[in-house]
């Protein structure tokens, strides 16, 4: 296992030596970095599929693409690699209910028949959640155990602002958290 530095003085310069990263201190060094959570829906040959992400990020504006990695020990993956299209639901504190059921092994995350529907074009989508968006798949990119998948926003809604009471929500250090005004410096 690789043992990382995780402390020094303020000011202090890092030290001037290094150790390789293996699996576990590459997972260590990100659990210090909290991500945004997102659930991942796309119609899969035996029905509708989701997954908890954290890997959401817009890439550019014009046009309008994003990219996520889906990890191949994810029962959705093989499904969300092979959709043309996806809807990644972009969650706040609210929707933490969904968070936790998508990132839940074996659960039915499509149980609920009041909990979601599909649209027009065939795509599950949830309800509530704070803003959605319809995504066609424009590349696969094979990286390690993940696909890094790179999709183009179509359409979307949004239902609650960023400002919303309930916070954003995010993912650090193995758990949920919810930033507020108190977390702003």
């Amino acid at each position: 296992m690789t043992t990382l530095t995780t402390s020094r003085a303020a000011g202090a310069a890092p030290q001037s030596t290094a150790t390789r990263i293996d699996a576990e201190g590459f997972a260590s060094l990100f659990r210090g970095h909290p991500s945004g959570v997102s659930v991942i829906t796309a119609e899969g040959s035996a029905g509708p599929v989701a997954l908890t992400a954290s890997s959401v990020a817009s890439i550019s504006l014009d046009p309008p693409l994003l990219i996520f990695s889906v990890s191949a020990r994810s029962s959705a993956a093989p499904s969300i690699i092979a959709a043309d299209s996806v809807v990644v639901h972009l969650l706040d504190a609210d929707d933490l209910d969904l968070a936790e059921l998508a990132a839940t092994s074996g659960a039915d995350r499509f149980a609920d028949r009041d909990r979601w529907t599909r649209l027009i074009t065939g795509e599950p989508v949830y309800h509530g959640v704070r803003a959605w968006t319809r995504a066609t798949i424009v590349d696969r990119i094979q990286a390690g155990g993940s696909t890094v998948i790179v999709a183009h926003a179509r359409e979307g809604a949004i239902a609650r602002s960023p400002e919303h009471e309930a916070g954003p929500l995010v993912h650090h250090n193995r758990t949920w958290h919810r930033l507020g005004e108190g977390s702003a410096i």
